[in-house]
């Protein structure tokens, strides 16, 4: 699941290309695997209203306690196949939370329509990175620094204001984070494609989240512009 590899001057020895292309392939079938248990997730919160009842700040606490605690689990277990339903739990959860988010979208109008955007517009997001982490040549580790500060700063400026409530922070954000997650997915999969990620578990939660990120701004940036009311 996850190959060793020996230091080689300033960095490490690259793992074959048939073990890159391995652990390529079984990044994409868990990714694959992870939208069932986030759909399943993001079902049961929208039917059962759970997320709902929560205030924004609960909802904060839980998100950001939950989420920080099964990727803890996730990185003790990568390299066991426990790590594979640790992940698929993880996914779950992240589908309940954004089941909240989901739930104002279809009482729209036009909101299955809405979400099916924002659905095509990550698939789209995923396949152009994915292509573009096949001919960039040039090694994105600068690139990736900056794009995590970047990410550290929107998570804050996230939490402010789900307190403050500002419509026009929200619009900031939400273009932000599409721009941000969009670089990090670049840069996750140039990771797995030059052999610097060589454990498919963390590969799959990388993309995961970066995926995850900008549906939810994607979703969150529709809903806000083109939501239409009865």
């Amino acid at each position: 699941m996850n190959e060793q590899v020996s230091p080689a001057g300033y960095g490490y020895a690259l793992p074959s290309v048939q073990e890159r292309n391995r652990v390529l392939r079984n990044t994409y079938w868990l990714l694959a695997l992870s939208l069932l248990p986030t759909v399943l997730g993001a079902w049961v919160g929208v039917s059962t209203g759970i997320t709902a009842r929560l205030t924004p700040g609960m909802g904060l606490v839980v998100f950001l306690g939950g989420a920080f605690a099964f990727m803890f689990a996730i990185e003790k277990t990568k390299n066991s196949t426990a790590g594979i339903g640790v992940l698929l739990a993880f996914t779950f959860f992240m589908g309940l939370m954004i089941s909240r988010l989901i739930a104002t979208v279809l009482g729209f109008r036009n909101g299955p329509s809405l979400i099916m955007t924002a659905f095509g517009g990550t698939a789209g997001v995923f396949f152009v990175m994915a292509s573009l982490s096949t001919v960039i040549k040039r090694d994105l580790s600068g690139f990736g620094k900056f794009l995590f500060v970047g990410a550290m700063a929107l998570m804050v400026g996230s939490i402010i204001n789900a307190f403050v409530g500002s419509g026009t922070g929200m619009l900031v954000i939400c273009v932000l984070a599409i721009a941000i997650f969009s670089g990090l997915m670049l840069y996750d999969l140039k990771r797995i494609v030059d052999g610097g990620e060589t454990n498919y578990i963390s590969a799959t939660l990388a993309l995961y989240l970066d995926a995850f990120n900008v549906f939810q701004s994607l979703l969150a940036l529709l809903g806000i512009a083109g939501g239409e009311r009865d």
